[in-house]
């Protein structure tokens, strides 16, 4: 499913917050202060829930100059912008402001919001119209649609609705491949609970139980519990507002400005090299060693301008240049940034980082300033890219890829790593690459063959590992084929449920009658126990007429893991079966071994049970069987 962030922007008291309310429900005002003043001093969050199931987070992001560090934290991870016009006011500073963070921010798609139309007559909301055609030319928003609404009357909104559901689904995704990335923008404490820090996810996904590193510091922690939009999640992913429960830490070891990160997926300076941009409508020329506010993520450091080929960098022009900043920061190659004046504060430029963590340069270098040039056409990287999808899906090392390119392997696994980061590459195995291209291309050729299995069956849960390996990756290794899905499983393209792979959007659809019947179906099961009956002794149970459908509803309930089917004619209830496990764990940690005998005394049933669980087991290779001892296997979960 696309994960799609909308950001507000705009001048103060332009209805940003009501016409959020008015599209989602929601006040996104939380602070007393807030509903005090009538203004955004924090971040707001709502979600936006479309008729065919598609959401979108929306970030209401503070229109007042004073609180323009706020909206710099919020629009970083915003993928389209809603500039917000009042009409009885039109295009004001911080209207202004805002449009160039966006556009500096790397914003592509997004439309303007003519606001508070109940308040003027309809001839001045088209002179509105033409002023906001004017002050947006030349940049993203040029040609972009333009909505008059009022959030008092609801004119306007259900088409603002609609035009907001089309550019989601446009929105390109989020980068998922990268190691996971979330600019922290809170951090509280919960009774019971502990510290949790909130943010939105920039990029790849975070599971419950992953160990997040806090950076700058390199504290780790590990993630106790998700949340998106007030839910309980297992995962989260890039492009949603993320709240974070972090075990082990307090409340003082964190703070807004931390980054929290895969561990060792970031490397922090004090120094990087740039491509900076002086905005057209700024009022400042930029001096080499003038005196900078750095906005990154929701980070902001004091930064000196080292120009690099230059003395001065006049409103609309471009150029290479180094930032030396007071405090170490965290960030990638890729990432945009803004910059402002030091005092008085305002916004005077921005750009993107062509590297992380350079060396200190001169002013002239031509080395620094020939590297730089590489680094933004991206053309060093190129030659590893066609190597790399030449090999395939065979996963080669950074010494195999050293020896088709007489490279050094040292270099090349730097490289590597550098192009994991912006997804380019993907390591499915330690030390093991994939092109980004052709995970792609599996990826189309997994959804082709899901799609016609869920076509072909809508009431089995997903397509058995085994056949999927075999359709997808033919004659490749397991540790492979597994490796890869399991790629396409952490970005959320499938699920994985009781040895079936699905794709993440499909569900099992029962008609009422087969709802009725699986109910009946799990409590019979339930009560057996673990000696429960042949299927055929079940299935008499119910009318006759009912038997084929109950084979149906079974067969479905096996393949989502309700019902675990020892034998073809023998299942059992999943809670039964978990119980069972359980104790085969315990036991084994205990003694290490287990006999037949042992495994029927311990669940204290017949060997005809006994033995079959013990089957399972030994195919799954959940045990493992050396003559009559088994023990615990690989595939023990």
């Amino acid at each position: 499913m696309k994960h799609v962030i909308i950001g507000t922007a705009g001048h103060v008291d332009h209805g940003k917050t009501l016409l959020i309310k008015a599209l989602t429900g929601i006040d996104t005002d939380r602070l007393s202060e807030e509903k005090k003043r009538g203004i955004t001093i924090e971040l707001g969050f709502a979600h936006l829930d479309f008729d065919d199931g598609t959401q979108a987070g929306i970030i209401d992001v503070p229109g007042h100059e004073k609180f323009i560090k706020n909206m710099l934290a919020g629009a970083g991870g915003v993928d389209l912008a809603m500039l917000v016009v009042a009409a009885d006011e039109g295009f004001m500073p911080q209207t202004i402001e805002h449009l160039g963070i966006l556009s500096l921010l790397g914003l592509k798609e997004g439309l303007v919001v003519i606001t508070k139309t109940d308040m003027v007559d309809p001839e001045w909301v088209d002179m509105v119209k033409e002023d906001v055609a004017a002050q947006v030319e030349g940049t993203f928003l040029e040609g972009k649609p333009v909505y008059a609404v009022s959030a008092y009357t609801g004119d306007g909104i259900p088409e603002l609705r609609q035009a907001l559901k089309e550019l989601v689904h446009q929105a390109s995704e989020k980068n998922l491949r990268a190691p996971f990335r979330l600019p922290i923008d809170r951090v509280f404490s919960v009774e019971g609970f502990g510290t949790v820090v909130t943010g939105t996810m920039i990029e790849g996904s975070l599971s419950v139980g992953e160990t997040a590193c806090v950076q700058p510091g390199g504290l780790e922690a590990r993630v106790r519990n998700l949340q998106v939009h007030g839910r309980d999640v297992s995962t989260a992913y890039a492009g949603q507002r993320v709240a974070i429960n972090l075990a082990g830490t307090k409340k003082s070891d964190l703070a807004r400005g931390n980054t929290l990160a895969k561990p060792g997926s970031l490397r922090t300076s004090r120094m990087l090299d740039v491509r900076l941009q002086n905005l057209k409508n700024s009022q400042r020329t930029i001096l080499t060693n003038s005196q900078v506010h750095l906005y990154h993520g929701s980070s902001v450091r004091l930064a000196k301008i080292i120009l690099l080929d230059r003395e001065a960098l006049s409103p609309g022009e471009s150029c290479y240049a180094q930032l030396r900043m007071s405090e170490e920061l965290d960030a990638k190659r890729g990432d945009r940034f803004v910059i402002r004046f030091l005092s008085p504060l305002e916004t005077i430029g921005g750009g993107v980082i062509l590297d992380e963590s350079p060396r200190k340069h001169r002013a002239g270098d031509r080395a620094a300033l020939e590297g730089l040039s590489v680094r933004e056409s991206g053309s060093g990287d190129e030659q590893l890219l066609h190597t790399l999808v030449s090999k395939g899906y065979s996963l080669p090392t950074a010494a195999e890829l050293a020896v088709s390119m007489n490279a050094d392997p040292a270099e090349l696994e730097e490289q590597l790593q550098a192009l994991c980061g912006d997804g380019r590459v993907l390591e499915p195995l330690p030390q093991r690459y994939l092109a980004g291209a052709i995970f792609d291309q599996l990826w189309s050729d997994c959804h082709a063959i899901l799609e016609r299995y869920h076509a072909a069956n809508p009431l089995h849960a997903g397509m058995k590992e085994a056949e999927l390996r075999q359709k997808l990756l033919k004659s490749t290794p397991q540790p492979v084929t597994d490796a890869i899905l399991g790629c396409m499983t952490r970005e959320g393209k499938v699920k994985h449920v009781a040895w079936r792979y699905a794709l993440s959007d499909f569900t099992v659809r029962l008609t009422k009658r087969q709802s009725a019947l699986r109910e009946k179906i799990l409590h019979t099961y339930h009560n057996f126990g673990l000696e429960v009956p042949n299927l055929e002794e079940v299935l008499e149970q119910f009318p006759p007429s009912d038997q084929a459908e109950c084979k149906r509803v079974v067969e479905s309930m096996v393949t989502g893991g309700e019902l675990v089917m020892l034998t073809p004619q023998l299942c059992i209830h999943q809670e039964v079966y978990a119980d069972v496990s359980r104790k085969t764990k315990a036991y084994l940690d205990e003694h290490g071994e287990l006999l037949l005998s042992d495994f029927r005394d311990l669940l204290n049933t017949s060997r005809k049970y006994a033995l079959a669980l013990l089957e399972y087991y030994d195919k799954n290779k959940i045990l493992k069987k050396e003559g009559d001892i088994r023990s615990l296997g690989a595939g023990f979960d």
